[in-house]
């Protein structure tokens, strides 16, 4: 079969559907450990199946603390533009009306588990007069830039089964075209046998409204010459310690907790076969006699599971040092500590969320962009990571109003999105344009300088 022209149509086809799956298939894992389908801890073989109970109960999903930490603080307060007019209004307005509030969250955990996700921004289109925008999975959209211009998208693919028709489909996203395709869904290790997916009053290979790739593409933790990175890349091995760890101490409390009892100086009663009989049933309520004079009684040691909780207090440790996640967030332990202590222990992870922000702000500001809004009227205003208490945030706030920072600057160091102190801006010109008019209603306005000394009165 001929291979299809280099850049053609049918050539991002395959290209993009063969990284697609490859990327996928690499990252599986990691939305496995986010949602706890660890793989069980090991055992030999013949242990594996009376044992699967306890080791399907020995797995902690740390995993998922630490991807939620650093989402649970990514959250859009609104856009701020420098241009006069309402652009920010308008661009928070797109926002709200695409629920964007939670798609936008979507987006993020995404890509902090499989390293990228992706926005889609749809022209106006059939009844839908406005721009649509929505969050896009990492397993059904991929992304190529030209080579040498990361900032610029070559080509894009989204791919998904239809749901009617159980067709694999995909369409090709082109700077100036888009192409559609279907295929029977195929086998495992099969390749998808495409033909051309004909929309009813659609042309094939139709224009591209947008004039080009209509993805903004949200990336966690690039670096030089890689795509985004999993929040949890670094960290798998340590939570199969974690698990390890908590079958073993399991196993030994559902083998070796209870205290073994002992007895001698008595005679070991047997069946009719010879065989010896157990002379006691031991149970934590039940009493142990014996009528041999002799006989004593004792137990052995219970299992000290120090060293196993110590281990995995270890481990947790671990983790919270190469991801940046507060100790107190994964232990669930806090003990007298100071405002100042935990601002200390979430020093790394507010800058994790600063750092993150930088390139997921740019897959936004060019989703909008794409929106029709500039990158002038489109800049993203976040909501602070930090947590302060109010009685700091208004110590702070007074002390910056007496070296002359404007009230809007304090607001939104307060916190108020951009719509709040708009609404504040015009709550406060209001008040005092009614004050003004009150004073001049009561008599209280500006009056007439005197007339000099000497000088005719008015009306003279």
């Amino acid at each position: 079969m001929p291979q299809p022209a280099v850049q053609s149509p049918e050539w991002w086809r395959d290209r993009l559907y063969a990284a697609l799956r490859r990327r996928s298939a690499e990252t599986q894992r990691f939305d496995d450990y986010y949602e706890c389908e660890h793989p069980l801890p090991h055992l030999h073989e013949r242990a594996r199946d009376p044992f699967r109970r306890l080791l399907r109960m020995s797995r902690a999903n740390y995993m998922e603390l630490v991807v939620d930490a650093l989402v649970g603080r990514l959250e859009v307060a609104g856009f701020q533009s420098d241009v006069e007019g309402d652009a920010d209004r308008a661009a928070w307005d797109l926002w709200q009306e695409n629920n964007l509030d939670g798609g936008s969250q979507l987006g993020f955990l995404e890509a902090a588990i499989r390293g990228e996700a992706y926005m889609l921004v749809s022209p106006p289109a059939g009844s839908r007069s406005g721009v649509r925008i929505t969050p896009e999975h990492p397993t059904q959209v991929i992304t190529e830039a030209v080579p040498g211009e990361p900032g610029e998208l070559a080509a894009a693919l989204k791919l998904w089964v239809d749901d009617w028709t159980a067709r694999l489909c995909c369409t090709v996203y082109l700077p100036d075209r888009i192409y559609k395709f279907s295929a029977p869904e195929p086998k495992y290790g099969e390749q998808p046998q495409w033909v051309r997916r004909e929309v009813a009053g659609e042309e094939w290979g139709g224009r591209n409204a947008l004039g080009d790739i209509p993805f903004g593409v949200l990336t966690n933790r690039p670096r030089m010459l890689q795509p985004g990175a999993s929040e949890l890349r670094s960290v798998t091995g340590i939570q199969d310690r974690i698990n390890k760890t908590i079958a073993d101490r399991m196993m030994t409390q559902e083998f070796a907790a209870f205290p073994q009892k002992w007895v001698t100086g008595m005679e070991i009663p047997v069946d009719e076969n010879g065989q010896d009989i157990e002379p006691f049933d031991v149970a934590v309520n039940k009493i142990l006699i014996a009528e041999e004079s002799g006989a004593k009684f004792g137990q052995f040691a219970a299992a000290d599971l120090t060293g196993y909780l110590k281990g995995k207090e270890a481990d947790v440790h671990d983790i919270a040092a190469i991801t940046s996640t507060p100790p107190h967030y994964l232990l669930g332990s806090m003990v007298n500590l100071s405002a100042e202590a935990l601002k200390a222990a979430e020093a790394g992870l507010i800058h994790k969320i600063y750092q993150r922000r930088r390139f997921l702000e740019e897959g936004l500001e060019r989703t909008m962009r794409l929106a029709g809004f500039g990158a002038s009227s489109a800049r993203i205003v976040w909501k602070s990571p930090e947590w302060r208490t109010e009685g700091e945030l208004v110590d702070a706030l007074v002390k910056m109003s007496t070296l002359g920072v404007p009230r809007e600057v304090l607001w939104e160091r307060w916190g108020a999105t951009p719509q709040e102190i708009e609404r504040w801006r015009q709550l406060s010109e209001d008040a005092l344009s009614r004050a003004v008019g009150g004073d001049l209603a009561a008599g209280y306005g500006p009056k007439p300088e005197p007339a000099p000394t000497g000088a005719p009165a008015a009306g003279e």
